[in-house]
């Protein structure tokens, strides 16, 4: 049985420049060669972290279908999505769900809340009657930590940037999905809500088997409820693996700095010891023109080999570093990432 929904190797680039006036067309790789399989029988919980920048955001896009990749493919169970026929893209649309950053912008402000809720299950057929629709509904809420009572009727710019995201959150629910692409949910919304509102996307992940690909710059959060993370470097894949290994174990010298750089409630401490030292780059975007390792320019320990890219080697069962300090290590073959995180199930 083919996976829900597989990446192969999708890659995109983004054009611009001043071609209309006869300069010089640059060419931005946002995403560089990413593979990822989601079974649908065996709900996970994936991070994909990384600075701003580094291609999160465009590979979610492309999962969802709404950005096509300038190569490779994305599939849902075995057919490429941009081929998907009417029936194939509803199916698509209801076993694959999107949370996004903003919890404003999903809303019509000239409608009320309830609109975002009914749309779907209308549009889906997911009720017989207005009374199961209403039940349905208030059922969801409820799953999310809301009253009905005190949400529906509402306005969006009555209700708390919190209390938004979580409608956004029940109306996902409310499809039945096999997976959530959740890009940044918890951003831009008050601290104090923050660690509610992962709490109700862990719940959806254990109660109901609900996959999820959780998208975010915050390794905190996502150390608090994934089982796997990928770390992203302008696009490509720096490290995968158990989230517990990587962020308390980093092989990636990319991964080091990038923990090293999370503030902690003691001035002078850290999640590691050891101080990254990092090279001194005139032009801090000149990795992004490398044809070779990405993060070579700022890397301490680069070599000349690193003018190539490195492939992933395999330090572990549930490890693979994209990085030429592991040469020693066995090559993952193929680049499919959930080879490494289906060895925790083993």
């Amino acid at each position: 049985m083919p996976p829900l929904l597989e990446a192969r190797n999708i890659r995109k680039v983004y054009h611009g420049g001043g071609q209309l006036f006869g300069g010089e067309v640059s060419e931005t790789v946002a995403c560089n060669d990413f593979s990822l399989s989601i079974d649908a029988d065996n709900p996970t919980f994936t991070t994909i972290a990384g600075e701003s920048g580094s291609g999160k955001t465009t590979i979610a896009r492309m999962l969802l279908g709404v950005l096509d990749p300038s190569g490779g493919e994305v599939l849902y169970q075995g057919q490429d999505v941009r081929d998907l026929k009417k029936d194939g893209q509803q199916r698509f649309r209801q076993d694959v769900q999107a949370i996004f950053q903003d919890p404003f912008e999903v809303y019509n402000p000239f409608y009320k809340i309830d609109h975002i809720l009914t749309t779907p299950i209308y549009k889906f057929g997911l009720a017989a009657s207005k009374t199961e629709a209403y039940e349905k509904i208030q059922e969801a809420l409820r799953t999310v930590g809301l009253r009905p009572e005190e949400t529906l009727g509402r306005y969006p710019h009555q209700l708390s940037g919190g209390q938004r995201q979580r409608i956004t959150i029940a109306r996902a629910l409310l499809l039945k999905p096999k997976l959530i692409i959740a890009d940044e949910p918890v951003s831009m919304v008050d601290a104090s809500l923050r660690a509610t509102i992962l709490a109700g996307l862990h719940t959806l992940y254990k109660d109901f088997g609900i996959s999820f690909i959780y998208i975010t710059h915050d390794l905190t959060t996502a150390y608090q409820v994934s089982e796997n993370i990928i770390i992203l470097f302008h696009g490509a894949v720096a490290e995968a693996g158990s989230t517990e290994k990587v962020i308390k174990d980093p092989q990636h010298p990319y991964t080091r700095e990038l923990i090293q750089s999370i503030p902690v409630p003691v001035p002078g401490s850290g999640w590691i010891e050891e101080e990254i030292e990092q090279k001194e780059v005139e032009d801090p975007d000149a990795e992004v023109h490398t044809s070779g390792c990405r993060y070579a320019l700022r890397c301490p320990a680069a070599m000349d080999k690193c003018q190539v890219p490195p492939p992933f080697f395999r330090t572990e069962g549930e490890r693979a570093v994209s990085c030429f300090l592991y040469e020693e290590s066995p090559v993952l073959q193929g680049n499919d990432l959930h080879e490494v995180f289906r060895e925790r199930d083993r």
